[in-house]
């Protein structure tokens, strides 16, 4: 019954991961068609060339590839951080209850709405050289060219784009707290940061944790806003995805195949790690309460009530 029931999940992901993944896996270890060095002949099938491709990554493009490599990283964990406390501080004021709550509401989530590229449109209007962007600073500054001003505008769009995304799932956590936990903080004279720190942030760890994975997740794969943002080929902002589109479009199908076996693995590393490390607080139990927690707030609960 067991295997009855999760076998469409299964079948799901057979379908949009594992064959996709083993189709690109074979289409790595084959080089691109044209003439053939070895005999002078021109063949219109792709030569099998083994583990060649994985060579020329670490050898002969080795320099590119890390470029990328440290871009994709370099973004991915700013961004996230950023986005990590912004969306936390999103959720608390999205949680207050106030008068034009719900269009406060609206307007932080509205960002998170808008497709990426139309989003990086906005942005690249913002940066232009006549852009508001320079308005405000006073100063003329290429931020769509080569340099670290670009990589700060992909953060700074990016950030815009999905902290609401955290704060969303921080807000959902926050809401199932029960509010006699924060009356009992308040009967012993914890402060509100003292509240924050030792209730609100062990309750919603659960909902913050899985926000994190999921956008360090997508992170990793960042493709579309550097593309239109920033534009194709810009060693300052070349992340692996975009490095792996660059080799399709130039029709070497098998080093792409190859960047993007490359990055699979890298994601589904760091996705094996931060389970592997954090696994026992992404899965909450049915009292979100941490357990060493719960036996001072039953105790608290209970003179309260009284």
């Amino acid at each position: 019954m067991a295997a009855l029931l999760v076998s469409p999940t299964l079948l799901v992901l057979t379908i949009v991961v594992l064959y996709p993944t083993i189709v690109a896996f074979k289409d790595s270890l084959y080089g691109t068609a044209g003439l053939d060095p070895k005999t002078g002949f021109v063949s219109k099938t792709e030569p099998f060339v083994g583990w060649s491709n994985y060579a020329d990554i670490f050898g002969e493009a080795g320099s590119r590839f890390w470029n990328a490599f440290w871009n994709t990283s370099f973004f991915t964990v700013t961004t996230v951080t950023l986005e990590t406390v912004i969306g936390v501080a999103m959720a608390l004021i999205m949680h207050k209850a106030f008068k034009g709550r719900a269009l406060v509401r609206a307007s932080i989530l509205i960002p998170w709405a808008i497709p990426t590229a139309i989003s990086a449109i906005l942005w690249r209007w913002i940066f232009n050289s006549d852009g508001v962007a320079n308005k405000i600073i006073g100063e003329q500054i290429l931020w769509t060219t080569e340099g670290f001003h670009a990589q700060v505008a992909v953060i700074i769009a990016e950030v815009w784009k999905t902290a609401p995304f955290i704060g969303l799932l921080v807000l959902a956590g926050l809401q199932v707290i029960p509010k006699e936990v924060y009356e009992a903080a308040r009967i012993d004279g914890a402060t509100a940061m003292r509240q924050f720190w030792n209730i609100t942030l062990p309750l919603v760890k659960p909902a913050l944790l899985v926000a994190v994975l999921f956008r360090t997740l997508d992170a990793l794969r960042m493709f579309d806003l550097p593309y239109v943002l920033i534009g194709a080929k810009k060693a300052s902002v070349e992340t692996l995805s975009m490095l792996a589109q660059d080799e399709a479009s130039n029709v070497r199908f098998g080093p792409a195949a190859a960047y993007a076996v490359v990055l699979f693995i890298y994601v589904f590393l760091i996705a094996l790690a931060f389970v592997r490390l954090l696994g026992t607080d992404l899965v909450r139990d049915d009292d979100p309460t941490p357990k060493r927690r719960r036996r001072w707030l039953t105790r608290r609960r209970t003179e309260v009530t009284a």
